[in-house]
């Protein structure tokens, strides 16, 4: 299996714990990945403070890069990073990514992995939806994105929020590509 390359970009959308979960299970999974790229909005900075308490973002071995910094790699197609991540993904952000709007590192390297075919993976957790969000949700989906909402599953009788969030997790991670130890339905 080649080694992935792969961008985690945080917006300031609820849901940090995904975010957290997410970077916990790439650190497990060195032989699969080449590199990871994280871009943080200072909204997500602020939420993941007050939602996990702590800076721990500061923590993880990945290289960390501003919201506005356009001399990332990703912020190019040449670069080849494969997948990009948005956990959680605000509604404005993947709005933004709908119009094509790339006014930040975020939505240029949404853009990017979507003009170049590569997988753009957009865990949304707002709701309810409105039509707004719904169309936004459909032309990031025409373009060959995956609107992944942060919906549960509880089949795995999850017993705390954590083990709750890993199943949303779990599944970002295989649609990326990416093999792990997960629950399976009936396995």
């Amino acid at each position: 299996m080649k080694r992935k390359k792969i961008v985690v970009a945080v917006t300031g959308a609820s849901g940090s714990i995904y975010a957290k979960l997410l970077l916990d299970n790439l650190k497990l999974l060195p032989g699969q990945i080449e590199k990871v790229g994280v871009v943080m909005s200072d909204n997500a900075k602020e939420v993941w403070q007050v939602e996990l308490g702590n800076r721990d973002y500061d923590n993880y071995p990945f290289d960390f890069y501003s919201k506005m910094d356009f001399n990332a790699p990703f912020a190019s197609g040449s670069a080849k990073y494969d997948t990009m991540i948005i956990v959680p993904c605000s509604m404005g952000t993947l709005g933004r990514i709908a119009q094509g709007i790339s006014n930040d590192l975020i939505t240029r390297a949404a853009d990017v992995v979507l003009k170049e075919r590569r997988k753009l993976i957009a865990v949304v957790r707002d709701t309810p939806f409105s039509l707004i969000h719904i169309n936004n949700m459909k032309t990031v989906t025409e373009a060959g994105g995956i609107v992944c909402p942060a919906n549960p599953s509880y089949y795995s009788l999850p017993k705390t929020i954590e083990e709750l969030a890993q199943t949303v997790v779990s599944r970002v991670v295989d649609l990326a590509g990416l093999e792990q130890d997960s629950y399976r339905w009936n396995d």
